[in-house]
């Protein structure tokens, strides 16, 4: 028999962090470090990962990590990587680690900002779709349908979720794209092609991090619910270059050509279990329609 040897991976993410069981935005990080590596210097905001990088002076992370004010990702990162710029360091990589909440809603003055200045540091939001730390409340990330704790009107969200992408799509960064903790190959490789476009300015990566606590489901599932969100193309895997190149990485679907029903996402999960079967049917069209627009972009 033939012996296979394969190199031992580094690892920068300790075990025994404070995440919990089955936590996406855990493994996105986890993921996410393999690809940067040790030259890197993490910029964490008030989120989930404030709590699981733990108190200084102890850390669950290998690599150096600023935490900053809720709001000001963007702006931290910008001060982190100019003050490398000053000593000459180069090689370092700066990455602003968000959450949805530190993202879609009260950092993203500053993230525009530091998008229109171009400046030269990754932005990953890992997307769990609420307000997790603090208790499951409804952030602009959240989709339609969705229950939480402070949605309204019957107790679930009437709104879109907000297509972050698109948003920074349209200040023209040199990359953006969507990643899935279901798919670890092409989340990697995104990694890495956005620590190659150092000083072409702000990369975005946009992470969905599947949440067993806040979305409702067991928490040996989340990869399994990351990838049924990929398959039915609720949370499609794309990237865009310069605002204007489209380039779809979505797995192939089944002989038939059809992706997973939305539904059978969405039944995975008892944040949507209220909805009607009339309600699951408007949900598919609309990611129907959402699909068929970003055909036409990379067509």
């Amino acid at each position: 028999m033939k012996s296979y040897n394969a190199d031992p991976i580094e690892e920068y993410l300790n075990p025994g962090h404070v995440g919990c069981p089955g936590c996406g935005g855990t493994l996105a990080m986890k993921l996410a470090l393999r690809a940067l590596g040790p030259k890197t210097v993490m910029v964490v905001p008030a989120s989930c990962w404030a709590i699981i990088v733990g108190n200084y002076p102890q850390s669950s992370l290998k690599v150096p990590v600023l935490q900053t004010g809720f709001a000001t990702t963007g702006a931290a990162a910008s001060g982190v990587r100019a003050a490398l710029d000053a000593r000459g360091d180069r090689e370092t990589t700066v990455v602003g680690w968000a959450g949805d909440g530190g993202t879609f809603d009260i950092g993203f003055q500053a993230l525009s900002a530091a998008a229109e200045r171009g400046e030269d540091f990754i932005y990953v939001c890992y997307d769990n779709e609420a307000y997790m730390n603090t208790g499951v409340q409804r952030s602009s990330s959240t989709p339609y349908g969705a229950r939480t704790m402070t949605t309204p009107g019957g107790g679930w969200k009437r709104q879109q979720k907000k297509n972050i992408v698109e948003v920074l799509a349209a200040h023209r960064v040199p990359y953006a794209a969507t990643a899935s903790i279901a798919y670890p190959d092409d989340l990697e490789r995104k990694m890495r092609k956005a620590v190659s476009l150092r000083g072409a300015g702000l990369r975005f990566i946009h992470i969905f991090a599947s949440c067993p606590t806040g979305w409702g489901f067991a928490s040996d599932k989340s990869v399994k619910v990351a990838r049924m969100a990929v398959a039915s193309r609720f949370f499609p895997l794309y990237e865009v270059e310069d605002g204007l190149r489209y380039t779809i990485n979505q797995p192939s679907p089944d002989e038939a050509g059809a992706s997973l029903p939305v539904g059978d996402y969405m039944r995975a999960q008892s944040r949507f279990r209220h909805l009607s079967a009339e309600e699951v049917a408007s949900i598919q069209e609309r990611v129907e329609e959402e699909w068929g627009r970003l055909k036409q972009k990379a067509e």
